[in-house]
C-alpha cells in the first residue's frame, strides 16, 4: 500500500472526523482523481510535437496519456475540427497516490524560488488547481529531449463541496500551503 494513502486510512480520517464533527467514515471528503493537462497552441501544426508531449506526459504520469481534439474550427485560433490542441491525463486509486506523494516530496521542492502553493486556486467545490511553468521540475523529463519548455495544470478533484475541508485534507497530506 502506498504511503500516503496509510496515512490517510489510519490518522487522517481520524483527525478529520474530530476536527469537523463528522460522524460516518464516508463524509470524510478524499482525493478522487487527479487531472495534469496540458495545452498545444502548436499542436495543430506539427504532430511530432504532440507525440512528444504526450510521451512526456505519460512518463511524468506513469500511465498513457490521451491527445484531447478540438470540437469545432476555429478560424481566430487557426484550428480545424478534430485537430490536437492538447494532452491529458486522469489519475486514480493507486496511480492518483503515487503521483500525489512523488508532486509533495520531490516535484514541489524542486521548483524554482518555491515558497508554497496559494491556498487562493481552488474553484468553491473542493477541488485543487496548481500550474506549473516548466516541466522539467518532474525527474522522469529528460531535459536534453525537450525542444521547448511548457507548462502544465494539474487538478486535484476531491468529493467534497467545501473548500476548508479540501484544504485541511490536502494540508494533512502535505501539500505546503503559503503561510497567509
Amino acid at each position: 500500500m502506498n504511503r500516503l494513502k496509510e496515512k490517510y486510512q489510519k490518522e487522517i480520517i481520524k483527525t478529520l472526523k474530530k476536527e469537523f464533527k463528522l460522524t460516518n467514515d464516508l463524509a470524510v471528503p478524499k482525493v478522487t482523481k487527479i487531472v495534469i493537462n496540458v495545452g498545444l497552441k502548436e499542436g495543430a501544426g506539427d504532430k511530432g510535437i504532440v507525440k512528444k508531449v504526450s510521451d512526456y506526459i505519460s512518463l511524468i504520469a506513469g500511465q498513457k496519456a490521451i491527445i484531447t481534439r478540438a470540437r469545432v474550427a476555429e478560424a481566430a485560433f487557426k484550428t480545424r475540427k478534430d485537430d490536437p490542441i492538447g494532452v491529458k491525463v486522469t489519475l486514480r486509486n493507486k496511480r492518483m497516490y503515487e503521483f500525489l506523494d512523488k508532486f509533495i516530496s520531490i516535484v514541489l521542492p524542486r521548483v524554482r524560488d518555491f515558497q508554497g502553493v496559494s491556498r487562493k486556486s481552488f474553484d468553491g467545490r473542493g477541488n485543487y488547481s496548481i500550474g506549473l511553468n516548466d516541466q522539467t521540475v518532474f525527474q522522469e523529463v529528460d531535459y536534453d529531449t525537450i525542444d521547448t519548455v511548457r507548462g502544465l495544470q494539474i487538478n486535484f478533484v476531491t468529493n467534497t463541496n467545501n473548500d476548508k475541508l479540501a484544504l485541511r485534507l490536502l494540508k494533512l497530506l502535505g501539500m505546503p500551503y503559503v503561510k497567509s
